[in-house]
C-alpha cells in the first residue's frame, strides 16, 4: 500500500476573494471553479477552496450550531504545509504583501525545512517550506 497525494481544501467565505489571493497574490492558476468550490494549482501542488458561508447557525437555538457543514465560523479554521524549492525567493515576493504570519516568520526549523508561513483573507494559513537536508 502507498498513498501518492494529498490535496488541501480550506473553508473559504467569500470564494470569489479568495480565488483573487490565491491567483493573483500567492501565483496559483485557476483550473475549475463551480457552485461554491474552485481548484486551483501551481506545478504539482493543488489546493481546493470550498463555500463556509452558511448563516444559518446564528439563528438555531440549541447546543451544536453545526447544520450543514459549510457554516461561516469554519472558514479560517484549516491550514496547510506546501514542499517547495525557492522558499526564500517566494518569502521575499510575498512580504510586500503584508500577509507574512508574524508568528511564523522565514527561518530554518530543528525538524529539517527553511519555512514561512502567510494567511489567506479568512486566517487559513499556508506555510511554504523547503527541506534543508535532501
Amino acid at each position: 500500500m502507498k498513498m501518492l497525494e494529498a490535496i488541501p481544501a480550506l473553508p473559504v467565505k467569500d470564494l470569489k476573494s479568495s480565488i483573487a489571493f490565491y491567483r493573483d497574490t500567492l501565483g496559483f492558476a485557476l483550473v475549475h471553479e463551480e457552485d461554491g468550490f474552485a481548484v486551483l494549482t501551481w506545478d504539482e501542488v493543488e489546493i481546493h477552496l470550498w463555500l463556509a458561508n452558511d448563516e444559518r447557525w446564528r439563528m438555531v437555538d440549541r447546543p451544536a450550531p453545526v447544520i450543514s457543514g459549510a457554516e461561516s465560523f469554519i472558514a479560517g479554521t484549516a491550514s496547510c504545509r506546501i514542499g517547495m524549492d525557492g522558499v526564500d525567493e517566494l518569502h521575499e515576493r510575498l512580504a510586500e504583501h503584508e500577509i507574512l504570519h508574524p508568528n511564523a516568520p522565514l527561518g530554518d526549523r530543528p525538524w529539517g525545512v527553511r519555512e514561512f508561513a502567510v494567511v489567506d483573507p479568512d486566517n487559513n494559513l499556508i506555510t511554504f517550506y523547503e527541506r534543508l537536508v535532501r
